[in-house]
């Protein structure tokens, strides 16, 4: 009874790891073309998401500024019950109007003169409100004339065009730093491909050191050497793992996914020739469309509107309105109704402010000054960027021809020692030098390339290219 049961608990256990297993072997890797890795960052990037909400909220204040220049519609309506009503000192008008009824009684001698019948003249408080009121009104509000408000349009309009090279801006960094990252796993990837071959073949050499030395053909010291040769190759080995595998986790976070996500990257780490414009004409072109140099001087240009709406409070303003009331009141309910109509203009001006507006406008002016000379500064930095990425292409340019011979060159050499040794006329020293040069040969090739491939997408983002493809994603029509 109790084997049976041994036996269902493992049949259970075997089929819920079998369920689980597709499940995590679809999950281990993740393979990204370029293109695949810069839509998933484009995606997931937080900087991006911000930007693009920045467009979404530059859009709304344009909105916004222009229904100030609307009219505005309002409407109010109230109801009141007084529990103790007011009262103000007034003459008795009972008085008066007794004694003036007597008065002329007396003086046309319908009756005969009695002083007695006249009521003396105080003030007695007196109450002239109704207990129930009521009262509703629609008022319409023009703006026939405010600075403030049709510099803020303007203001905002700019701003918006801001919002969009900010977008822009994001954008081409990302790219640039998922293609940096990329470029980065797969030459990684390559070198930790270049160690592996140069481990396969020590390892090789090493099978046929013990064969030779077994035959006898060899010494026991060329079979050391060769041992020797393995083991300083393999902790190279696992350190390009370790490396490869930063690599990978640097690269995730770029793309904005979770670190236990497995990925693998595809494509070739390839030297693709580059035409090298001009320095003068590259440097002209990034100051003309750098995406940094655009946004700093619509930054500028809102910093000089900011400083026109700081000036609008100078101006005056005039307002046109008109509205309709209609209201009541009673005793009981029973309501007098009675309406008003009404049209009219508003006029306003500031006449004194402390200075508060002048400061005001001093400041926008520093802060005008101030991203002028922010804009110097980057015209310069960028000159310097371009001219600096330029001379690194044409350096490596001038380098890659040379060492794609010089990979040939060590791969001929391995063959030689390797035939030289077999042959019985070389050693095993020579092998490890030729194997050595080859592996730094195939290095400084696959550096060199990657170090091109990044300054062209450098130079690409400096001259504002980089977005082309990709920025209607996340700008509306």
């Amino acid at each position: 009874m109790k084997k049976h049961m041994k036996q269902k608990i493992l049949l259970f256990f075997l089929l819920a790891v079998g369920s689980l297993l597709p499940v995590t072997v679809l999950a281990q890797s993740k393979t990204l073309t370029l293109e695949e890795a810069i839509n998933t960052a484009l995606k997931n990037n937080s900087d991006i998401i911000i930007a693009t909400l920045n467009v979404n909220k530059a859009g709304a204040a344009v909105d916004e500024a222009f229904g100030y220049a609307l009219p505005s519609v309002d409407l109010s309506a109230n109801f009141s019950h007084y529990l103790q009503k007011p009262k103000m000192s007034f003459p008795d008008f009972e008085a008066l109007l007794t004694n003036a009824t007597y008065g002329i009684l007396f003086d046309e001698n319908v009756l005969p003169y009695d002083a007695k019948k006249f009521l003396p003249m105080d003030n007695k408080l007196q109450s002239f409100a109704q207990a129930n009121n009521y009262q509703a009104q629609v008022q319409l509000t023009q703006t026939l004339f405010n600075s403030a408000v049709f510099n803020g349009i303007g203001a905002s309009k700019i701003y918006l065009d801001l919002s969009h090279e900010e977008l822009k801006r994001v954008v081409s960094e990302t790219v640039l730093s998922v293609k940096k990252a990329f470029y980065g796993v797969l030459l990684t990837k390559n070198l930790y491909e270049v160690t592996s071959l140069s481990f396969k073949n020590a390892q090789d050499n090493l099978n046929n050191v013990k064969a030779y030395q077994k035959e006898g053909l060899v010494s026991e010291f060329d079979l050391l050497q060769a041992e020797v040769r393995v083991e300083n190759i393999r902790p190279v080995l696992l350190q390009m793992e370790n490396t490869l595998k930063n690599s990978k986790d640097g690269f995730k976070i770029i793309l904005g996914i979770e670190q236990s996500e497995e990925i693998d990257v595809t494509g070739k780490l390839e030297y693709e020739k580059y035409s090298i414009p001009a320095a003068d004409e590259s440097v002209e072109a990034a100051l003309k469309s750098n995406y940094s140099l655009i946004s700093l001087r619509l930054k500028k240009d809102v910093d000089e509107a900011f400083i026109d709406l700081d000036r609008s409070e100078y101006w005056p303003s005039l307002y046109g309105f008109a509205n309709y009331s209609y209201a009541g009141s009673s005793e009981d309910f029973k309501f007098n109704n009675y309406s008003s109509a009404m049209v009219g203009l508003t006029f306003q001006i500031n006449l004194f402010k402390g200075g508060q507006s002048k400061n005001r406008v001093e400041q926008s002016e520093i802060t005008v000054k101030q991203t002028a000379s922010q804009i110097n500064q980057i015209e310069d930095f960028i000159s310097a960027q371009v001219k600096q990425k330029l001379n690194e292409l044409r350096r490596v340019e001038s380098l890659l021809d040379a060492q794609e011979r010089n990979v040939k060159l060590a791969q001929r050499a391995f063959e030689i020692a390797t035939i030289r040794y077999k042959e019985g006329a070389g050693n095993q020293l020579e092998i490890e030098n030729a194997d050595v040069a080859l592996r730094q040969a195939r290095t400084n090739r696959l550096q060199a390339v990657y170090d091109y491939i990044v300054a062209k997408s450098e130079i690409e983002q400096l001259l504002g290219k980089s977005v082309d493809d990709y920025i209607s994603i996340f700008e509306k029509e």
